[in-house]
Formats: C-alpha cells, structure tokens, sequence
C-alpha cells in the first residue's frame, strides 16, 4: 500500500473524511514555503498536494495563476520543488505528498530523471491536469511502475461513455472537479456533486477528493458527506496572497494566516476539534 492509501484506510477506520490541501512550492519563496509546508500536518491536513509552479497553468484561476507567478520570480524551479518534498520528509514520514501541475515542467526535466528524483524525494503521487488518458504512455506507466500512484480528474462533464477511460489505471485516489471551468472562481453545488460521487462510486472502489471552489468550513463539512476527501487550494493560496507586503513578501503573518485558516476548515471534519472550540 502507498502512503495515499494507508491514508484512506485510517481516515475509514476513523469514520471521516480527509482534508486535502494545496499550496504552491516556492509562494511567495522557498523558506515560507518550506517552513508552511511543513506545518500543514499539525494543522490538520489529511493529504497535501504541491503544486509545480508554471508559467501557464491554463486550468488555474487567478489565485493559483499568481501564485505560480510569485514562485517563477522567486526562482522557483523543479529542482527546488522536488527539494521540498525531500525536506518535508526528513520530519514526516507519513503525511501523503502529491505533486500537482502540468506536464511541460515534467517532459523538460526530463520525465525519467523526474519520476526518480520524485520517489527518491519522497513523493506518492502525480496530478498532471493536461495529460488525457489517451496521451499518457510518456509518464503514467514509468510512474506506476515506480510507486507513484497516478490521480486523474473527473468533471461534471464526464460523461458514461468517457467515464472508464479516465478511471482506467487511476490509482491512490479520484479527483472530482466540483465545477466546470478553472480553480477558486465559483462555489460548488452540493448537491449536484452528491449525484456525480455517487455516480462515480458505482464505477470505482477508490476513494474521491472533491475540490474547486471550496471556501468555508460549510461546504467542507457538506462535502465529507458524499466523498472521502475534500480539496481545499485556491482559498490558502489567496491567504498567502493577503498576508504579503506591497511588494509581495512574506511577512510574519503568512505562515500563522495559512495554518491558522487550515486548522479551521480541518475542525469541520474532526467533531472532537470542532466542539472543543465551541
């Protein structure tokens, strides 16, 4: 079993949903980033996903957009990226780590040389949002074959008939995208997302991660009823974004305004947390 699904399995013994949450390597710079990144499990992220800053993250919203913009200019690059995770890892041994972004940072690595870096780093998953089934033999299969699970996206729009080749090997976990369009720029419909999951859940037995648009300890809590996961990116990556200078510097106020914003959506998913804070 991967760390994803020695996750998933505790998180059911426990009888509640997992929080996953985002933050970009290198936002607003590599110590922050570092130093936030290693707080998120005391905080009460389940599973983190760090996203691969790029230049043209065309499935983002403005949020995550300028996130990756800070990164670059910050000197940002994968290898720094893969270094987080390495570093995370001399702490934590547990916490599932997923690397998230597109595939140009990936294929200029180049993919070989990523897939062992990544693993000898310590990561235990990929989300590569622009690489479809049909155009995955270049990464997928080398990646599955070294332990990393390969997560793949299921929308509103997937249909019954696109539906077995998105979950044809997806392994760890599925990603529902609770919205139709780019990250942090509407609020999904709880409702709607219960008759998607549930849908999904009579074609796979792995878990699904809701995510877009998740904002407030609400929705999360509405959401851990339907799904065994629940995304939380663009909301923390506009905390960082609020908590930094006019010049876009981290403050002393960046790290705490992430962790602390974390702790409260994670309340939702822990009654014991939550009612101890009432």
């Amino acid at each position: 079993m991967t760390r994803i699904d020695q996750k998933f399995a505790a998180l059911k013994r426990e009888g509640r949903a997992g929080l996953v949450t985002f933050i970009t390597a290198g936002d607003p710079d590599y110590e922050t980033s570092l130093a936030m990144l290693k707080g998120l499990p005391g905080a009460g992220a389940d599973i983190i996903e760090i996203g691969m800053p790029f230049s043209d993250p065309m499935a983002d919203g403005p949020a995550i957009q300028a996130s990756s913009v800070r990164a670059l200019q910050g000197g940002q690059t994968m290898k720094k990226t893969l270094s987080m995770v390495r570093e995370f890892r001399k702490g934590n041994d547990t916490t599932p780590v997923v690397l998230m972004g597109y595939y140009n940072p990936i294929y200029v690595y180049p993919v070989d040389r990523f897939i062992t870096d990544a693993v000898d780093a310590g990561a235990d998953g990929l989300i590569v949002v622009d690489m479809p089934p049909e155009e995955d033999e270049e990464l997928r299969p080398a990646a599955a074959r070294s332990g990393l699970n390969f997560v793949r996206l299921a929308t509103p729009t997937t249909d019954a008939k696109r539906l077995p080749a998105v979950l044809t090997n997806t392994s760890g976990f599925v990603y529902y995208v609770s919205i139709a369009g780019i990250t942090g720029t509407a609020a999904p419909d709880i409702a709607a997302v219960g008759e998607h999951v549930a849908r999904l859940k009579a074609h796979t037995e792995l878990p699904i991660a809701v995510g877009f648009g998740v904002k407030s300890q609400e929705q999360v809590r509405a959401l851990a009823g339907v799904a065994e996961g629940v995304v939380v990116g663009s909301a923390l990556v506009a905390a960082i974004a609020e908590s930094l200078d006019d010049s876009g510097k981290a403050t002393k106020e960046t790290e705490p305004c992430l962790l602390e914003l974390v702790e409260h959506l994670s309340s939702a998913l822990r009654p014991e947390v939550e009612a101890a804070a009432v």
